[in-house]
């Protein structure tokens, strides 16, 4: 067998949950390390912070976003997708950005801003491709959403690392990732909820469009007034919730699988009502709660179940949720308390918590890899191609 031909390079899911599992057990144990000063900051010309922030949403959260969106679209516009040489590349341009972020503070200027921009400008580029190319038979229309989000990471991208703005960088990529996940949970939970408990959740197009249009707006709150901001989070807050009362919460709680997806709901929201409340009000909060709220809560929680069951029904196995899986989910919501709630009621033990939330990310995508890794590098079990 070619290595082009490997089992890992047949679908985009394969590769990219691989680099996953590994960036969501190393990335918050190094960065834990760095910031109690066991080990040294990244050799690089950017902060540890920006180093950190850059890691989780463009190595980790990428890592994630990348794989799922190069299996989805292709499902979307019912075509082959992307495979092979072409994932390969796209896996290394990943790996050396990991590097140049790491070990790249003594590289040529134009080396470094290549290894750091190679990754995304490529993966961007192949999934609007896909986008524009198919887009008449695109079963969702939505994905027009996706045609505006998805260049807009290099803008955040730019701006957290080369543009002078970190803080207006961070805050557009979180909103980025807020945006996709907002879309992607109202696609996956309405089949969720009608394959696990044969209930129909409300659909409405108003509401729905309307929710994506100000996560869309949100994007650039860095650059509105800060009282229409805070009207903005607010108002999406508030629609977020009378949405989820009709999506039927007392049935997904009873199961972690699908219940997990409506505590990432509900952090969504945590997080907005946060960036509201401090638009208006000087609250202090202990270690940046709404973007720890949403990364913790919302990717922290809902991608491991994500993973699990990409993994598993994309490569012919049945969906279901053994012990060590929902272990995998519940370390996860530790995680969670540790790193949001804790610091507040105990904040003189913060570094604790840091170290304590980080050691939670390594069991969990550590198990997380030793479960579905296997799975990955395999053939589908089920006689299909891919």
């Amino acid at each position: 067998m070619r290595f082009s031909t490997h089992p890992v390079w047949l679908v985009g899911f394969r590769p990219f949950f691989t680099l996953a599992c590994v960036a969501g057990a190393v990335l918050p144990v190094a960065w834990s390390m760095m910031f109690s000063g066991v080990i040294p900051a990244p050799d690089n010309v950017y902060t540890s912070v920006q180093w950190h922030a850059h890691e989780m949403f463009f190595g980790f959260g990428w890592a994630v976003l990348g794989g799922f969106l190069l299996t989805s679209t292709k499902n979307w516009v019912n075509i082959r997708g992307y495979h092979g040489p072409a994932l390969m590349l796209l896996a290394a341009a990943w790996t050396i950005e990991r590097i140049g972020m790491s070990f790249g503070g003594q590289w040529p200027w134009p080396l470094f801003l290549l290894s750091n921009n190679l990754f995304l400008g490529s993966i961007i580029a192949m999934l609007m491709w896909t986008l524009i190319r198919h887009r008449s038979q695109d079963s969702y229309r939505d994905n027009v959403f996706f045609l505006i989000l998805l260049p807009a990471f290099v803008v955040a991208k730019y701006l957290m690392l080369v543009g002078g703005e970190f803080p207006a960088g961070y805050s557009m990529a979180m909103a980025l990732f807020r945006l996709a996940f907002l879309v992607m949970l109202e696609r996956t939970l309405t089949g969720f909820m009608k394959a696990t408990f044969q209930a129909q959740i409300l659909r409405h197009p108003v509401l729905d469009m309307a929710i994506k249009l100000l996560g869309l707006l949100l994007v650039v709150e860095f650059a509105l007034p800060r009282p229409l901001t805070a009207l903005l989070s607010l108002a999406l807050a508030v629609l977020l919730l009378i949405r989820f009362v009709f999506w039927k919460p007392h049935l997904a709680l009873r199961r972690i699988d699908v219940g997990i997806m409506y505590i990432g709901y509900l952090s969504i929201v945590g997080q907005l009502l946060i960036e509201a409340l401090g638009h208006v009000i000087d609250f202090v909060w202990v270690g940046s709660v709404s973007v720890h709220l949403f990364t913790f809560g919302a990717m922290g929680a809902v991608i491991p179940a994500m993973i699990i069951r990409i993994a598993k029904g994309h490569t012919g196995r049945k969906v279901v949720f053994d012990g060590v899986d929902r272990l995998v989910l519940y370390i996860m919501l530790l995680a969670l308390v540790v790193r949001v709630l804790l610091p507040q009621l105990a904040p003189g033990a913060y570094l604790g918590w840091i170290h304590l939330a980080a050691t939670c990310w390594l069991a969990a995508f550590g198990i997380l890899a030793w479960r579905v890794v296997p799975m990955l590098f395999r053939p589908r079990i089920d006689g299909r191609e891919h």
